[in-house]
């Protein structure tokens, strides 16, 4: 049998780290649901330490998750190991990840120790984490550009403190591919006791070799890889799991090694993900890319049609990709249309489906054709909209090149319904104004991305916002065959968190809170 690799999931840690990724509970919950359906080994929950609702995250996806392990990552303090502690603790397999830098610019500059301080708290760190918690990863930050000697002292010493696995990040994308791989092969035959912890990898992808550089480690040795749907991550991101996940299948003749990975649930994970995260997915994006298996050259067309294997290494299905036969239009039914959201991959409720069924319909009277993805943008616009403090009832737009753009709004705030008008520079920053008035607060409007989810001219135009306000980012997304409609959803979506954001805040008030660009990991 092919050695087992594990797969470390730290899409909801590393990957809130993306600037403007941030999410809340129920968002974090919805990926981690899906992360235990792909069967990923282990869930880095998040940071607990980095605030109360971090924290309450964590504790949330401990509570339920019950077949991955789940991981608290914290930083080599005691406050930060208990506090992580306490967020795992509930967990039928809880893990502490523990870590500090070993790299000689990040211990000259960033923690101003020298090495024997380094190691002081190493060991006190493993040891305090370890009689709180039987799993313990311990992480060398910057561990691609440390010195090998140093390195192995290191974690000689973490594995005696406590540690039974060993994670050797590439935290800034540094090394090449055969450089990290000697580095694993280096630490694999000169710590002495290495063989009583799994080797872990972390790669980021600042040079683009990220899964190059995980899979050559795992050639040399390591046996657990960090990586994040999508390869979402902060700077240019981490390991994309899709990737690391598909190249172990497709090339297991050569690695000779196997994940547990569901990998039919790759696709609607990533497209969750990217939903939440306001991030899309560029269409030439490796195996959860639109055109990935899109043929258009005609020689690629007639080799696929004559064999599908001369220009396709591995099959849609294999992803979650169905093909389907059912063809959904405004004449189809209910029953029709929830066997097309299994395909998908949804299972929803009888309450629930009728809500998404209207919606439906009502697009299919307005659309020619309707593509799957437009269902996927159906579902997931509502899924994330049901206790909203603020919606959409009517909207309509007098605009022209040579008159004013004024829009007119219905909107139930509060459970009362609030007629609003305004002007502006365009008929989408009149709308957007006048929602304003009705929150009463005026975000900065960092980010506006429309992209038509399917071809021809009546797509549905899905409309991506990002708010500046209160020093956060926050991120909606919707999607309308009315782009002006859209704009005003995604708007509200973003103002919605907003109004979560301030309301938990007054809940939380007098709980200190440590901002999470200094506590950044590996």
């Amino acid at each position: 049998m092919p050695d087992k690799v594990l797969i470390f999931d730290t899409t909801l840690r590393d990957g809130e780290q993306s600037p403007g990724a941030s999410m809340n509970q129920e968002e974090k919950l919805s990926i981690a649901r899906l992360l235990e359906e792909l069967r990923v080994d282990i869930i880095e929950a998040g940071f607990p330490i980095a605030s109360k609702g971090d924290f309450n995250s964590v504790q949330a996806i401990a509570s339920e998750i019950k077949d991955c392990q789940i991981a608290g990552l914290a930083r080599a303090k005691h406050e930060d190991i208990e506090i992580a502690w306490n967020a795992v603790k509930k967990a039928k397999n809880p893990r502490i990840h523990t870590f500090i830098a070993t790299s000689p610019i990040h211990m000259k500059f960033k923690l101003k120790l020298n090495e024997e301080e380094v190691l002081d708290k190493i060991k006190d760190s493993v040891s305090f984490a370890r009689n709180l918690c039987p799993n313990i990863e311990w992480s060398c930050e910057d561990g691609g550009r440390s010195s090998i000697d140093f390195l192995y002292k290191c974690i000689e010493l973490a594995i005696e403190s406590g540690a039974s696995t060993i994670n050797i990040p590439d935290t800034v994308g540094y090394t090449l591919p055969f450089e990290f791989g000697e580095i694993i092969k280096k630490v694999k035959n000169n710590v002495p006791n290495i063989d009583k912890a799994i080797i872990s990898v972390h790669c980021h992808n600042d040079l683009g070799l990220a899964v190059a550089n995980s899979l050559n480690a795992v050639e040399n040795g390591a046996r657990q890889i960090e990586c994040t749907i999508n390869g979402l991550g902060e700077r240019a991101g981490n390991a994309a799991l899709e990737e690391v996940v598909m190249a172990m299948k497709v090339r297991s003749d050569l690695l000779k090694v196997q994940s547990n990975v569901n990998t039919s649930a790759i696709s609607k994970t990533s497209k969750l993900v990217s939903s939440i995260t306001g991030f899309p997915v560029q269409p030439n994006k490796a195996i959860v890319g639109a055109n990935a298996f899109a043929h258009e050259s005609g020689i690629h067309q007639d080799g696929v049609l004559k064999n599908v294997q001369t220009y396709e290494i591995m099959s849609p299905e294999t992803i979650g990709l169905k093909k389907s036969s059912l063809v959904l239009g405004k004449h189809s039914g209910k029953h029709a249309f929830k066997e097309k959201l299994k395909i998908l991959g949804y299972e929803v409720g009888d309450n629930y489906i009728n809500e998404i069924f209207e919606k439906f319909k009502l697009l299919a009277d307005k659309k020619k054709d309707v593509y799957d993805e437009d269902i996927i943008a159906l579902v997931d616009d509502t899924h994330f909209n049901k206790s909203n403090t603020l919606k959409l009832k009517n909207l309509s737009i007098m605009s022209g090149t040579n008159s004013k753009h004024v829009a007119s709004l219905e909107l139930n705030f509060k459970e009362e319904l609030k007629e609003v008008s305004g002007s502006g520079n365009g008929p989408i920053d009149a709308v957007f104004n006048c929602i304003s008035k009705v929150v009463g607060f005026s975000p900065k409007l960092v980010l506006y991305h429309i992209n038509a989810i399917t071809p021809d001219s009546d797509a549905q135009g899905e409309v991506t916002v990002k708010l500046g306000y209160s020093n956060k980012e926050f991120i909606g997304k919707a999607s309308d065959i009315d782009i002006i409609v859209a704009s005003a959803k995604s708007y509200i979506n973003a103002c919605n968190k907003i109004l979560n954001f301030e309301k938990n805040s007054n809940m939380q008030e007098g709980v200190s809170e440590i901002s999470i660009s200094n506590i950044k990991g590996i």
